[in-house]
């Protein structure tokens, strides 16, 4: 028989979830807590079966402004083993029933289940999920395995990035450990990268809010690459459990023939794997591997690195109100493309 127990001490849910399988970063603590100063509230579920935890959901609901409906959410989860089809039907169970209890159109979910997993899908089709045509985070990513020396990870390299590497440092190119003070010029890099690459940049403080929490708890560390005082690039990179994830980038056109970037993603897979870190999360490839693909740049940077490209089954919402839901889904692409347009308007 399955318990559920809702949990709010951040120590013993961090301590908990980062055992079960596929733990994420996105399902801690902490990310749960950011999100609750954005609108969003988190529930923090534990599945028991006698004194073992099998399974657990950070849930977050978001009211709607001016209607008495919600939406809700398990960023990167449901965690549990996904092999095991009754754990994930009641699991499933138990996520479809509070989406109705809480009023909500639907609650959407996007855990690291790689598309192989055929099972995973009949199941969630099966019980009525369906395909979102809103995916939150990136559907696929390229993983580093960084259980070898770093010899190994180095030779697993494609010869251009491994003589990229050391070019940058053989020219005079520094990488450091940044702290809360270098945050602002943090956001002001990656604002002129979206500006660059045409993303949307939010205002600072909810970056200040993200990077600075996890920064706090030793969950993230802020990495820049300098060439005679001068920064050139800086990244973020995120630790939860067993894994690693690179989420934020930023650079500047100054000086890219010293290729900063290399050298500064290798100290940060050097320290996830000091950190006791067995995968190097990259974050983001392209849904299909096509010079078309608007990642297909990205996705070049970073297979250089020797990982492997991972294709995973993506978000799945499970709607309650399924009139009411295909009026929302009509909606919501027009309202972000909106949003879209004024990003580029306004230049910010």
């Amino acid at each position: 028989m399955t318990t559920i127990r809702e949990v709010t001490d951040g120590r013993r849910w961090n301590e908990t979830v980062a055992q079960l399988p596929g733990s994420h970063v996105l399902q801690s603590f902490e990310w749960g807590e950011f999100k609750a100063k954005y609108g969003w509230k988190p529930t923090r579920l534990l599945f028991e079966e006698g004194s073992q935890v099998k399974a657990a959901a950070s849930v977050l609901c978001r009211q709607l402004p001016r209607f008495p409906l919600r939406v809700m959410y398990v960023p990167k989860g449901p965690l549990l083993d996904y092999g095991d089809g009754q754990l994930l039907s009641r699991v499933l169970a138990s996520l479809e029933e509070l989406a109705r209890t809480q009023r909500a159109i639907f609650i959407k979910m996007d855990p690291d289940v790689r598309l192989e997993e055929s099972q995973v899908i009949e199941t969630l089709r099966a019980r009525g999920w369906r395909p979102s045509s809103e995916q939150i985070q990136f559907r696929n990513t390229i993983l580093i395995d960084l259980r070898p020396g770093e010899d190994e990870l180095l030779a697993s390299m494609k010869a251009k990035t491994r003589y990229n590497i050391r070019l940058a440092a053989r020219r005079g190119v520094k990488v450091r450990v940044g702290g809360p003070d270098d945050l602002p010029g943090f956001h002001e890099m990656y604002a002129e990268t979206g500006r660059r690459d045409d993303f949307i940049i939010r205002p600072f403080a909810y970056y200040r809010d993200a990077w600075g929490a996890f920064i706090e708890a030793g969950l993230a560390c802020l990495f820049l690459a300098e060439y005679e005082g001068e920064p050139l690039a800086r990244l973020i990179a995120f630790r939860f459990g067993q894994r690693a994830w690179y989420m934020y980038g930023a650079s500047t056109e100054k000086h890219r023939n010293l290729m900063p970037n290399h050298l500064l993603q290798w100290e940060a897979i050097r320290w996830a794997k000091g950190e006791g870190c067995t995968v190097y999360d990259l974050w983001g490839a392209p849904d299909v591997l096509s010079e078309d693909d608007p990642l297909w740049g990205v996705y070049r940077f970073k297979e250089g690195f020797g990982g492997q490209f991972v294709r995973h089954i993506g978000a799945y919402d499970y709607p309650v109100s399924r009139p009411i839901y295909g009026f929302y889904t009509v909606l919501m692409p027009r309202y972000l493309d909106l949003l879209r347009a004024r990003h580029r308007r306004w230049g910010f």
